[in-house]
């Protein structure tokens, strides 16, 4: 059962975009580390039924595409979602001036 699990999880997150599995931000983290714990649930616990893992598995990807896709279109969902980049030290150091040119 897990190398089957294993295998439909991969087909999920392939059919689902390049945003999944890579350029992760903090909301990509929290849905990869979702489907890790429910992969694990539905591996490990036989309380479990192996359908109802399956979707949960399945509501998670549509989730995370559903959110992607919002995000692309509402500047609010964007905002909420992706992180800008940020320079802790910015504005403590002095300024060294060009850094590209050789010294």
């Amino acid at each position: 059962m897990g190398l089957a699990a294993h295998g439909l999880l991969v087909v999920m997150l392939r059919a689902s975009g390049k945003r999944t599995l890579s350029k992760m931000n903090a909301f990509d983290l929290v849905v990869m580390v979702a489907l890790g714990s429910t992969l694990a649930t539905v591996l490990l616990s036989p309380s479990v039924p192996r359908v109802e893992g399956v979707v949960a598995l399945a509501l998670l990807v549509y989730l995370q595409y559903a959110i992607t896709w919002l995000s692309a279109r509402v500047p609010a969902v964007r905002s909420l979602v992706k992180s800008e980049p940020t320079l802790p030290l910015h504005g403590l150091l002095p300024d060294r001036g060009d850094r590209s040119a050789p010294q």
